[in-house]
């Protein structure tokens, strides 16, 4: 009887993940989101957090433009939108961070215990950039392209696009 049981489980919980691998759905999710939006009243739009208060009214009813929340700017905004800079006089939106560019001009959005960001993914190369746009990584697009991007030369000799 404890192995019918068992064996009913088993068939149950196989057929649990049958249907979610059938349906193309994830059984949990995956741990790389950055979760920077900002969810517009009608609940079904999100707009990335550098598109709040940029002067273009982006949710249907203009919520991401009103003055409560763009009248005292980073203070009004919500603080999960807002990333600051090592430079305390700076700041940017939090989708900035980690996205590769240098957006603080201090790198502090790229680099460094505030910023937290993982290593270089598989578009970017990793070396000490010669402009100061990029912070530790240039993209594999400028691999090869006849222009130094890296103090290394790592650009134009070991970087493939």
């Amino acid at each position: 009887r404890r192995a019918c049981v068992v064996l009913l489980l088993l068939a149950a919980i196989a057929a649990i993940v049958g249907l979610a691998i059938a349906l193309g759905l994830q059984l949990h999710a995956p741990a790389t989101h950055n979760w920077t939006g900002f969810l517009c009243n009608d609940r079904v739009t999100c707009i990335p957090a550098s598109q709040v208060c940029d002067g273009t009214a982006n949710c249907r009813n203009g919520e991401d433009e009103q003055e409560k929340l763009c009248g005292d700017l980073p203070r009004s905004l919500p603080a999960y939108l807002v990333f600051h800079c090592g430079n305390p006089e700076y700041w940017v939106y939090a989708d900035q961070r980690c996205n590769g560019m240098n957006d603080c001009g201090d790198c502090s959005d790229e680099m460094g215990s505030l910023a937290a960001c993982p290593p270089c993914g598989p578009a970017w190369w990793s070396c000490s950039p010669v402009h100061h746009e990029y912070c530790s990584c240039v993209p594999r697009a400028l691999c090869r392209d006849g222009v130094q991007h890296c103090v290394s030369w790592s650009d134009e000799y070991l970087c493939r696009p």
